[in-house]
């Protein structure tokens, strides 16, 4: 492969300063900051404004609790070991879309399988 170098042979030549009229009056290499805040909508956003978004996957944990354990005790870990979590059997558990904690709830047996039903949705400040 054969290796190119550029050269510019061009002579270095003086830039003009940028020139911005600022009050009708030109004023030669002023920079006048111009700060734009967009407009909050007056009302909330309804379904239809959403509608672009309502495809969008999000994940969705239900988290029955925690426990911490040193590394020593995870690989000691094998099956038929139970795993103590921070939480008491009937007490509700953390409901997180895209892990952020959105409500709370209980958990229910839907035929074969395990549901949540919402006990409380909570409201973070942002």
């Amino acid at each position: 492969m054969k290796e190119e170098t550029m050269t510019n042979d061009a002579e270095p030549r003086q830039l003009a300063p940028t020139q911005f009229a600022s009050d009708g009056a030109e004023s030669e290499g002023v920079h006048e900051e111009m700060s734009w805040t967009p407009e909050r909508p007056s009302t909330p956003p309804t379904a239809d404004d959403l509608q672009a978004v309502f495809d969008v996957p999000v994940k969705v944990q239900a988290v029955l609790g925690r426990s911490r354990m040193d590394i020593g005790e995870l690989l000691k870990l094998k099956p038929g070991h139970v795993v103590e979590l921070d939480r008491r059997v009937g007490e509700p558990v953390d409901i997180f879309v895209n892990n952020r904690l959105i409500a709370r709830g209980e958990v229910v047996l839907i035929d074969s399988a395990l549901g949540v039903t919402l006990t409380e949705i909570v409201r973070q400040d942002r």
